[in-house]
């Protein structure tokens, strides 16, 4: 492949819910354009984009590949992203990278939800998009009630490009609204080829209507063409593709395209308007970063003779061997060199550069700015980190993480498994940073951490499929802690002999709650008469130890205050193993009068969900015990903070999906310990 000026790149993406053609679409992509031969088929298990082993067992997307094909004059380098929810970091990783995006909307299903998830976050890095409504030729196809759905649900501005000949078992073709045109494709090609014909009387009414509607959408949002509509000059095809173009990435308005991927009808017209109306790297506002050093702000303007910037956005382990996922910003990357890392404040060396088109590859001696590619040799660089030349350092904004939402207690089930499986975990987690894995010291179980239950579900998979590893699965155990509701106090006295000596000790303490949070504390109210001060530190270990397991369930006592008011001493015979005992005693008799009860762990949580799923929400979180702390409206969705008790959340990102059609999220961290 030649090298193209950084203008004709496109960088896209292709975001969707999960089930919307995404795949087939990227498909059809790299067939039209040469890139590969035959068209992989996902429910086939044969899709090129789709090459995990699970990926083509489930027919989904699991994890975003990257791949390289040129139209016309255009090099398009795209990133299939995951539909599904628990996967969105996969989305939001690639978008932080992409130009340009396009979004593909099941004409049955429309504006599902998980493309409003999508599309919020291309929103958020204020990505230009174009709007691809798939599926046209399935029965209850609806496209103008999709085109309305995209107005209302995503807050977008859509204009019409083309609309359908015919919906559902009669979809014939497109109708080109700035050429004025209908476009058809021959059946027995594949769709590789097809005719412009002329429209039909009543398809030419129809289209008149609607082409007017398209400039005057575009009158309201572009100078120019307003100035052309209003003087009822003629506007044509050139003025009004340039209008678009600069509506497009102004991100005043989003085109909308009309097909049927897997009937391969209209993904032609599709990569022309990519890269007609998206921009290229030098057409975005240029990437700024900070000087580790000074603080200062740097510009990285997109140029190849620029000093180097580049962002890794994602790291595999592809054979054993860690691949890097690298958007160059400015300057180049050449192999065999050095580059800084300004996050680790060290420099590490590429060995091979790779173009990507899926999980195949191609090497490359030099790459320039514009271009995503894979990277191998760098051996401590991570997502997020950012890479440079030393004598011009500059640190890009990293990427957002997500907290993991639900846990499973998993443990080896053989000794083999025992050797290998942290070491597998860390390679996961080297690739996939919303996972967590800790050992619980209250427990002693193994927690992994992810973003839903099939996430983790295709880790412990993936573990036996790729490592030969496998562990047992379970829910963890909530960890609760104790504590008391009223004042007690109680007296222990040992007196023993123990290997031919003598021990005496007399303890009284004094137990009283705390406010949660302040923590045990322990205090002496006896005279240096009464014990002396060599033996007090021996009680608060007492007191200390047996406060680690509490007198219900044995858990952790927490928000305690102990008071030592009176003992007794016996010289020769007090010594330091008698007093710790005492006080151990006491504490535990003074718990046992005191009406001890268990705390649960608190968790703070944030739900996101359209407006008309609000009471759903709310009520079933009464239903939990949680607390409602607030409720704020943000731009389409409501934000509702609460508290929860961690034993009844387990499940509720299954049970929140249910409640709001799928169209809710949430995320939640450990607040504080409470009575449930």
């Amino acid at each position: 492949m030649k090298k193209r000026p950084i203008g004709k790149i496109r960088n896209i993406g292709i975001i969707a819910h999960i089930d919307a053609g995404k795949t087939t679409v990227t498909e059809r992509i790299l067939f039209y354009t040469g890139r590969s031969h035959k068209i992989g088929e996902v429910h086939n298990g044969e899709a090129v984009m789709d090459w995990m082993p699970d990926e083509q067992e489930r027919g989904i997307t699991i994890t975003s590949a990257v791949t390289t094909c040129q139209w016309n004059d255009f090099d398009i380098q795209i990133i299939d992203t995951p539909g599904h929810v628990d996967f969105t970091i996969e989305v939001e990783r690639s978008l932080r990278v992409l130009d340009g995006a396009v979004g593909v909307f099941c004409a049955v299903g429309g504006v599902e939800p998980q493309s409003e998830t999508v599309w919020r976050q291309a929103d958020k890095y204020k990505v230009p998009k174009i709007a691809f409504v798939n599926k046209m030729d399935r029965v209850g196809a609806d496209f103008f009630g999709t085109v309305d759905m995209i107005k209302k649900r995503l807050g977008a501005l859509p204009l019409v490009l083309q609309i359908p000949a015919g919906e559902g078992d009669s979809f014939g073709g497109i109708i080109d609204l700035i050429k004025m045109n209908k476009i058809v494709w021959q059946d027995n090609t594949m769709g590789a080829e097809y005719a412009t014909i002329e429209l039909e009387p009543d398809e030419q009414e129809k289209a008149l209507q609607w082409r007017e509607t398209l400039v005057e959408t575009l009158a309201e949002v572009d100078d120019d063409i307003m100035e052309a509509y209003v003087a009822e000059s003629p506007i044509d095809d050139t003025a009004l593709c340039a209008g678009i173009r600069r509506a497009t990435i102004d991100l005043k308005l989003v085109p909308i395209l009309c097909g049927s991927a897997l009937k391969n009808k209209g993904i032609q017209p599709l990569l022309d308007s990519i890269g007609l109306f998206l921009p290229s790297p030098v057409e975005v506002p240029p990437i700024i970063g900070t000087n580790p050093d000074t603080g200062e702000a740097v510009t990285c303007k997109p140029s190849d003779k620029a000093p180097l910037s580049a962002l890794v956005f994602k790291v595999s382990m592809m054979e054993g061997r860690k691949l890097s996922f690298v958007r160059v910003y400015s300057g180049t990357l050449t192999a065999g060199k050095a580059v800084y890392n300004p996050t680790l404040k060290k420099s590490e060396k590429l060995s091979r550069i790779l173009r990507m088109h899926a999980n195949r590859r191609e090497r490359l001696n030099a790459t320039g700015a514009g271009s995503i590619v894979g990277i191998v040799g760098l051996k401590e660089t991570s997502t997020g980190h950012s890479l440079c030349s030393a004598d011009h350092p500059v640190l890009l904004e990293s990427i957002d993480l997500y907290e993991p939402v639900i846990s499973v207690a998993i443990e080896p089930k053989t000794h083999a498994d025992q050797e290998k499986i942290d070491g597998v975990l860390e390679k996961f987690m080297t690739e996939d940073p919303t996972l967590r894995v800790k050992q619980d010291e209250d427990t002693g179980q193994m927690i992994l951490s992810g973003m839903g239950e099939l996430h983790l579900e295709i880790i412990i998979s993936r573990m036996q499929r790729e490592f030969n590893t496998y562990a047992n699965v379970g829910k963890p155990q909530v960890v609760y802690r104790e504590t008391i509701e009223k004042e007690a106090d109680a007296r222990s006295v040992f007196d023993k002999e123990v290997a031919g000596q003598h021990h005496f000790g007399d303890v009284t303490l004094a137990l009283s709650p705390l406010p949660r949070g302040t923590g045990n504390q322990f205090e002496t109210a006896v005279t240096d008469d009464t014990i002396p001060p060599a033996f007090i530190a021996e009680i608060e270990q007492g007191v200390t130890e047996s406060m680690e397991s509490g007198v219900l369930m044995g858990y952790p006592v927490v928000d305690v205050k102990t008071v030592l008011t009176d003992g007794q001493f016996r010289e020769g015979m007090g010594t330091p193993l008698a007093y710790k005992v005492a006080a151990s005693m006491a504490c535990k008799e003074a718990m046992n009068k005191a009406g001890a009860f268990l705390l649960d762990p608190i968790m703070s949580v944030e739900i996101l969900v359209p407006e008309s799923f609000t009471g759903d929400v709310i009520g079933d979180l009464n239903q939990r015990g949680g607390r409602i702390g607030a409720i704020e409206h943000r731009q389409l969705v409501q934000v509702i903070r609460a508290e929860v008790p961690l034993a009844r959340m387990f499940g509720y990102s299954t049970a929140l999906r249910s409640a709001t059609q799928g169209r809710g999220t949430f995320a939640m961290q450990f607040s504080h310990f409470d009575k449930a």
